[in-house]
């Protein structure tokens, strides 16, 4: 395989990775060992929006690549899979064929149906909500509130919405109904019902991955993950203050 070749398949399992939550010290690790795999030198720089990548043959010969990365989100069976993929190149490296091949089979692998997020989401707000000492009313009301804020996340955030907008509205919507609720049967706890709603919409895996790339000395990139996730519960917060703050004006 050519340099350019390299570059392109490197590049492409880099932008992988990054689309689906990988943290910066992965992604740096899994370009230069594919690099390495077909005998060339890579070095890598990455964050949370971009790739860059320089490819060098040992004569010294470089060819470089850049990429953008617009869209992320949370997908591990991706990520497992370019693992295993730069791990098996090392004593069995690919053509550019094979390699393009896998690599489009990892990008176009099936997600789970709509149907079986928010199932997953709604069973989630459930156990949390019991968790955190609500009843058994309380749980059905956060299962049923993170059906329909999952649906109108999902929905919205394929509309193109800017992130810190879609979780403000996120908040909006989860106070307003968690203190109708509650107003209409009084034995709903509206906090029990509010902290169970949003736990599937708090960016865990940003604010783990951010502490893991400054353990890793990538500052850059960890602080941009952290403050990414802090923006994000900001606005949820921000929403529901917003929705009781309004609301309780009125009673």
């Amino acid at each position: 395989m050519d340099i350019k070749e390299v570059a392109e398949i490197a590049t492409a399992a880099g932008e992988i990775l990054l689309r689906n939550g990988a943290e910066a010290y992965r992604v740096e690790e899994t370009i230069k060992k594919i690099c390495n795999s077909y005998g060339y030198e890579g070095e890598c720089i990455s964050n949370s929006t971009g790739i860059f990548i320089s490819v060098i043959t040992p004569d010294g010969h470089m060819v470089t690549s850049v990429k953008r990365i617009n869209q992320r989100d949370v997908d591990l069976y991706r990520i497992e899979r370019i693992n295993s993929f730069s791990r098996d190149l090392i004593n069995n490296p690919l053509s550019y064929e094979e390699a393009k091949k896998v690599l489009k089979d990892i990008y176009n692998a099936p997600n789970f149906s709509l149907g079986v997020r928010i199932f997953a989401a709604s069973m989630t707000a459930f156990v949390y909500t019991l968790f955190f000492n609500g009843t058994v009313l309380d749980a059905l009301v956060s299962a049923i509130i993170s059906i329909g804020i999952y649906y109108v996340l999902d929905k919205l955030s394929k509309a193109g919405m800017f992130q810190f907008l879609l979780y403000y509205l996120s908040g909006l919507i989860i106070g307003a109904v968690s203190l109708g609720l509650q107003l209409l049967i009084p034995q709903i706890n509206m906090d029990n019902v509010i902290t169970g709603a949003i736990i599937v919409l708090l960016p865990g895996v940003a604010f783990t991955n951010g502490i893991k790339d400054i353990l890793y000395g990538d500052y850059v990139s960890g602080s941009a993950k952290l403050s990414e996730a802090i923006l994000i519960i900001v606005a949820m917060g921000v929403g529901i203050a917003t929705a009781l703050s309004l609301l309780l004006k009125w009673i």
